[in-house]
């Protein structure tokens, strides 16, 4: 008997969220298909991938990044220089330097950096905190104010600070912003559902449902992932048909294959930037594959190679 395929077709479907102005804008989301299942239905909005640009630079100590970058000194030629980095639909900036239990740089001196950079990047810009709760709920939303016009995306909106970012950066200066939970499908639900109680519509706003680096505990983001876009389509739950973004640069490059030397490393482990870069594009296709709309990457091998996968599944 001949096998006859039956497209798996969902009556709901990803709302789209739009950051960035003009001929470059992005749009996340906008499918009713589960990921690359592009023999179903048209995907209409392939994942996309960002470039990270932290405020303290980028990590010279590897071969490819510090060869991409070259002579770009200031944070914002380095924000310039990744615009022009092949595969990239975004940058994303994060003010690492923020946190008070760190550099601890002032909102003001943040402030002025993003404003600098909104000017300077050609893609659309996302700005990432600084992971202290309190010093973000202050700095995303001058942020916001800051950037009025630029329709940027705020990264991210926790539990405890989900008010301030929301109602500053969304209601008042018409900004995107990103709900981020812990890797479990109801603290994901709960968090949109209380953001959704501010007036704050589903087109202004995405998810990030946590990471880890493929092999660290990956199978509860994998499962996570999995879940919500079942749940957004399959059952058509409005509270979780949000795209998803997913930071995967900072895991990846944190875990003992990246980081350890050639030296220190076992036997048989190879060159430790391919390490990096192997763990990088792993995580990320996973993550897509997943039902992540887009990742954040550090190196340019991880940027083409990944945008490259992308292209060729839809």
């Amino acid at each position: 008997m001949p096998f006859k395929r039956v497209p798996q077709k969902f009556n709901a479907s990803i709302k789209e969220v739009v950051i960035g102005t003009g001929d470059k804008a992005v749009t996340l989301g906008g499918e009713n298909v589960l990921p690359f299942y592009s023999f179903d239905a048209p995907i209409k909005n392939p994942p996309k991938v960002g470039v990270e640009v932290s405020d303290r630079g980028p990590n010279r100590d590897i071969p490819g990044i510090a060869a991409f970058y070259g002579e770009a000194k200031s944070i914002v030629d380095v924000a310039k220089r990744a615009c022009q980095m092949p595969g990239a639909s975004f940058v994303s900036l994060v003010l690492d330097s923020a946190d008070p239990n760190g550099e601890n740089k002032s909102v003001e001196d943040c402030v002025a950096l993003c404003k600098e950079v909104a000017e300077a990047v050609t893609l659309p810009l996302v700005v990432q905190g600084s992971k202290n709760v309190e010093r973000d709920g202050q700095l995303l939303a001058k942020v916001a104010e800051a950037l009025e016009g630029k329709n940027v995306l705020l990264m991210s909106a926790k539990e405890d600070n989900h008010k301030q970012i929301a109602v500053a950066a969304v209601q008042a200066y018409g900004q995107k912003i990103v709900a981020e939970s812990a890797v479990d499908l109801n603290l994901a639900k709960q968090l949109n559902v209380l953001i959704s109680q501010l007036g704050i519509k589903n087109e202004s706003y995405a998810m990030n449902v946590g990471a880890a680096a493929a092999g660290y505990g990956f199978e509860y983001v994998a499962s996570t992932l999995d879940r919500i876009k079942a749940a957004a389509l399959a059952q058509n739950d409005a509270t979780l048909q949000l795209p998803i973004i997913t930071p995967v640069g900072e895991q990846a490059w944190s875990v003992g294959e990246a980081i350890k030397s050639e030296q220190d490393a076992p036997a048989g482990w190879g060159p430790q930037e391919q390490r990096g870069i192997d763990m990088e594009i792993t995580t990320a296709v996973a993550v897509l594959a997943a039902g992540s709309n887009a990742v954040i990457l550090r190196h340019p091998v991880s940027v083409a190679t990944v945008s490259k996968l992308i292209a060729d599944l839809i």
